[in-house]
């Protein structure tokens, strides 16, 4: 029964986390619920990420929707992060990772309500100064644990006024990448508990095409309210997590 609810969770979290970010909102407290402990949770999520995660860009890359050209040196340095959150998070104590956790929500959701960036302008994804300090401090944080990862990514290539269809496929492989190295970690580490983190998988897997083809269908005038919603239901989950 618990494989069940954690496929159908892999469904509905890969789904919302195309779209919006935030699919750890619903997948990280399901996998406690069940009583699996914290970093194995955060390792099922990293793992099953690997796969759902490409597959989503695999899907925009296939329709011409972005460029591999506009976003190849991603791979390093969200990988590279990674590996770094995910060795920090094996020595940190779980809630010190919560603490963090909704500090740099809080910080995303104030800037998005300060910024009138709306996924619109039509810019070429670069390696800048912002974009590369960027997506190497999330993909820290998606190694140290995860929900909001795409959330905060979303955030930035909005800053940068990437589309809003470009934006999904890029956070889609800078989740790859990051996860790739994050999930290393855990499994070295021997946190994967790994009948539950393959029904996460498959269901993961189902959630991604679903939702990359959702996101097709949006305008991107309505994801900033969107991300908010996100944000502050992800700050809430979070830190009813660190009070219980």
């Amino acid at each position: 029964m618990d494989l069940i609810f954690i496929f159908l969770t892999g469904i509905i979290a890969t789904t919302l986390g195309t779209v919006a970010g935030g699919g750890g909102l619903i997948s990280l407290p399901m996998m406690l619920l069940l009583g699996m402990p914290i970093h194995s949770a955060i390792g099922a999520n990293k793992v099953s990420n690997t796969v759902s995660s490409f597959s989503s860009f695999f899907h925009l890359l296939k329709h011409k929707k972005i460029s591999l050209k506009e976003c190849y040196w991603i791979v390093p340095i969200s990988i590279t992060g990674g590996l770094s959150g995910g060795l920090i998070a094996t020595l940190l104590h779980p809630e010190h990772l919560y603490i963090i956790a909704i500090i740099l929500l809080l910080l995303a959701l104030i800037t998005s309500m300060i910024g009138k960036r709306n996924f619109q302008g039509g810019n070429v994804l670069k390696p800048t100064k912002i974009s590369i300090p960027g997506l190497y401090g999330i993909g820290i944080y998606d190694g140290l644990f995860g929900p909001g990862q795409g959330t905060l990514m979303l955030y930035l290539f909005a800053y940068l006024k990437i589309d809003y269809i470009k934006a999904v496929g890029y956070v889609r492989f800078a989740t790859f990448s990051s996860c790739i190295g994050a999930a290393a970690m855990y499994i070295a580490s021997g946190k994967i508990m790994w009948g539950l983190t393959l029904a996460l998988l498959c269901g993961s897997f189902i959630g991604a095409q679903i939702g990359v083809r959702v996101a097709e269908k949006i305008k991107p005038a309505y994801m900033k309210p969107i991300l908010r919603i996100v944000t502050l239901a992800l700050i809430v989950q979070v830190f009813v997590e660190n009070m219980m």
